[in-house]
Order: structure tokens, then sequence, then C-alpha cells
């Protein structure tokens, strides 16, 4: 008895450990998650457009989605606009913290404000998320020289999305419309 006691403790201290190996986000003393070249865990959705990553090797980097634009809902600068405040909902909804991710990149690695530029993909579904937000109405396009990889296909599910009044095309005028605060 007192043998299969033993081994059941063992056991049990096993799968903690491996449980806490396995999460992400163990502490800051932890050893980071090896993520593998071209991985990422969500840490934090900022806005519509912007997501704070874990990528390989523990490195922290605030990360702006390739191509899109989502309505402002965080700015110090900017009003808050029309359909900001859903779309960062959204994408927190989609991307919870901890969600795995296999991250690409274009042409062009940074953007003026230094963050990361990526396209992510969820990685239990393969989602590819820049092009949900757009099919959804969260976003319009935005490209910048020389990262136009999928120009041509993200201005396609834009488009479908406003001639079907999706998300932002509906419910306001375009997306920088300011947020009518009465509505």
């Amino acid at each position: 008895m007192r043998r299969l006691a033993v081994v059941a403790i063992g056991a049990l201290l096993c799968v903690v450990a491996t449980a806490c190996e396995l999460s992400p986000f163990s502490g800051d003393d932890a050893e980071p998650l090896d993520l593998g070249p071209g991985g990422g865990v969500v840490r934090h959705v900022v806005d519509g457009d912007t997501v704070e990553l874990e990528l390989a090797g523990g490195v922290i980097e605030r990360v702006r989605l390739i191509g899109v634009d989502a309505p402002e809902s965080v700015s110090r600068n900017d009003p808050v606009q029309c359909f900001g405040p859903e779309a960062s909902t959204r994408l927190g909804e989609l991307l919870p913290v901890g969600t795995l991710l296999r991250v690409e990149r274009d042409a062009e690695a940074r953007d003026r404000y230094d963050r990361l530029l990526l396209y992510l993909y969820r990685a239990d579904d393969d989602l590819f998320v820049n092009e949900w937000l757009l099919a959804e109405g969260l976003a319009d396009v935005m490209f910048f020289e020389p990262n136009t990889t999928f120009e041509v296909a993200f201005t396609r599910v834009r488009n479908q999305a406003r001639a079907g009044g999706v998300g932002l095309w509906g419910a306001c005028d375009g997306p920088d419309q300011p947020l009518d605060p009465t509505g």
C-alpha cells in the first residue's frame, strides 16, 4: 500500500511539473516556453490591430498586424472611433491570453513606432487573424510598401465585408468616424 502511495504522489508531481513547464507564463523567473522559430504566445491584446506577444526565447514584442487598420480604441492622441471598442473586444475574444500563434513577417520588420510587423495565424486551427479582421468588418485595409504580399486578397475580403454591411461597415459611415457618444 505504501508503495502505491509513493507511486501516486510521484505521478502527481510529474503531472504538476509538466503542466508548469508547458505554461507560457509561469512567472518572471521561469524558463520561457520554447516556441521555436515562427511562433508566439498572446500576452495582451492592445487594440483591434495591435497585440503583445511572447516570441521564441521569451522576447516580448508589441506587434502591429500587417495590412489592417482597426478603428482607434485606446489612442492618447486620437478620439475613440466608431466600432473601435468592438474591434478590440472581438480580437481579444479571438486571441485570449495564452493563445499560441504562428507568425510570419513580410519584407519590412518594423514600423516607425518600432512595433514588429507580422501576419498572425492561430496555431490550433491556422486561422489567418489579419484576414479574419477584414472579413468580420473589424478593420479596413492599410498597406505600406514594401509589406504588400496580401494587398489584393485583403482588399477583396474588405470589399466583400463593406458590400455586405458587415461590422463597422454596417454600424458606421466608415472606419474613421468618431464614436457617437449618444449611440
